[in-house]
């Protein structure tokens, strides 16, 4: 998402190019292989400036995992609202154009970027047809979308639906909130998550959990965070030192290990944060020091 530069549609520059490229070298190095992109990212120079990665060195295309979304037409309704579209019309026009900037012939998965209101699942799943016999996309899957949604369009697939892309963090757990305050009396809105994460596990679908580091929550300035922070900043680091880590690390192992298949998302093109993260996936959070995260974060006792 942070590729391309501004959210504009000014030319990519050379520093541009070279600040993807570092980026993408630190993923790399640092065993990331999932390239998550969307058509509206910047404007689309996310994937035009990618695609011209590809373009110097084709081999890598094999090594990756390639990913892009669609259906939200970015600041183009009434007041500069964004809207959104998944007619079938719209989205083999968006993957078209998608495959055009990665300078790629397939994507390896395709996901809805939100979901629209006037979506038709019988067109969905045609025009996921389409692209899988047009050999334009491999797999498929959803982003921002409920339970009840997923089945929706499931239904009308023939291709399973394999991840859904959700905010999910240290900072924003509504999705666990809603498995333990079962018959609670609360004051939560859970907008649709409610059975998410035990669907996942049956159907196997990941759980691509983007704003996995809240920004540099709990990993950034001591001094400078909000005092309802601090507690958890405090137990983060002191967690670091105690797996021999880095705070970033400690904050997407807490996310790993939530039972299923949970693809942290990273965020950042910069390449010492990115090399931060390339821990996580060997750290085993004891039961205790994932809870006591979970409820510093939280702000409050859980039952």
């Amino acid at each position: 998402m942070g590729l391309g530069g501004d959210w504009n549609t000014n030319p990519l520059t050379n520093d541009d190019i070279r600040i993807a490229g570092k980026a993408v070298e630190a993923a790399l190095e640092s065993g990331i292989t999932i390239f998550d992109h969307a058509d509206i990212y910047t404007m689309g120079k996310a994937e035009v400036v990618f695609g011209k990665l590809l373009y110097k060195n084709p081999s890598l295309r094999a090594n990756i995992v390639l990913q892009s979304k669609a259906g939200i037409c970015h600041h183009k309704g009434a007041d500069k609202s964004n809207y959104y579209d998944l007619s079938k019309e719209y989205l083999l026009q968006q993957v078209d154009a998608i495959l055009q900037r990665l300078q790629t012939d397939y994507l390896d998965i395709f996901l809805l970027h939100r979901p629209d209101p006037l979506l038709n699942p019988e067109e969905i799943g045609d025009a996921f047809a389409t692209l899988k016999k047009a050999g334009k996309v491999k797999s498929f899957g959803v982003s921002n979308m409920s339970l009840h949604q997923i089945k929706l369009i499931q239904k009308y697939c023939d291709e399973p639906l394999i991840a859904n892309q959700i905010q999910l963090s240290l900072g924003h757990s509504l999705v666990l909130d809603s498995g333990v305050l079962v018959n609670r009396i609360n004051k939560i809105d859970y907008n649709g998550v409610e059975g998410l994460l035990e669907y996942a596990q049956t159907h196997d679908l990941a759980i691509q959990a983007y704003g996995s580091l809240d920004g540099g929550r709990f990993t950034g300035n001591f001094d400078l965070a909000p005092n309802k922070d601090k507690k958890t900043i405090q137990l983060v680091h002191q967690l670091a030192e105690k797996y021999h880590t880095t705070a970033a690390s400690i904050v997407l192992s807490w996310l790993l290990k939530i039972p299923g298949t949970i693809q942290p998302v990273i965020g950042t093109t910069n390449p010492k944060r990115i090399a931060a993260c390339k821990d996580a996936v060997t750290i085993e959070l004891s039961r205790t020091d994932w809870y006591n995260l979970w409820i510093s974060a939280r702000g409050q006792r859980i039952p």
